[in-house]
């Protein structure tokens, strides 16, 4: 893989304790209104942020053409290149929305990271419950937290209640939330909130491994 340098977009405190690490999703950029809007609670609650792009998005913002993602093990070893670009991993906290969340979640046990966070984990593909991505989440060992919406269809609160997962792991529900965590308006409740409420779990996580 080249090492060239990996562009990154910084929010937040400079002195933070630790760096949050956010990967972006299958089909949205870095800058997404959702990345943007989690992002701002994250810096407001006193973290610092650092966001890429994988390779193919990269590619994206530059010609303008829409490609699906790269293979996972181009992912698996770029997400590698970014911990080491960044350096000191002992103060980072990896993680990502959705594709990227569940990407961090395969390196984060070898690259010896402080933490992992999701944002919207994948557990299967919707409407495909019998396609589970969650083998190696049984033995992660990397403390980890993953903010999923309980209306989220890569995963409902009942199946993943069943699921076999490392005790390293901790779920925040995200209350009516659908993948990119926007209740329905019955509920009384916006995407907005649900964000913040979101971000003030993460902060609270990052707390626990000061």
């Amino acid at each position: 893989m080249s090492t060239d340098p990996i562009t990154f977009q910084f929010d937040g405190d400079d002195k933070a304790d630790h760096t949050i690490v956010l990967a972006h999703g299958a089909g949205a950029a870095m800058d997404s209104p959702f990345m943007n809007e989690m992002v701002g609670e994250l810096a407001k609650a006193g973290l610092r942020v650092a966001r890429f792009e994988f390779p193919y998005m990269a590619k994206r913002r530059i010609d303008g053409k829409k490609r699906g993602p790269d293979r996972a093990p181009v992912l698996i070893e770029y997400y590698g290149e970014v911990v080491r670009q960044l350096g000191g991993p002992e103060k980072l906290i990896i993680g990502g929305k959705s594709m990227g969340g569940r990407i961090a979640s395969m390196v984060a046990d070898d690259l010896g990271v402080a933490g992992l966070v999701c944002l919207g984990y994948p557990f299967h593909p919707p409407g495909k419950p019998e396609n589970l991505r969650t083998d190696h989440l049984k033995s992660l060992k990397t403390p980890s937290l993953i903010c999923h919406g309980t209306r989220d269809p890569f995963g409902k609160p009942d199946e993943i209640a069943g699921y076999e997962l490392s005790d390293r792991i901790t779920l925040h529900w995200v209350e009516d939330g659908e993948h990119d965590f926007k209740p329905r308006k019955s509920s009384g409740r916006t995407q907005s909130q649900d964000i913040a409420d979101a971000a003030a779990a993460i902060s609270l996580f990052a707390k626990t491994l000061a």
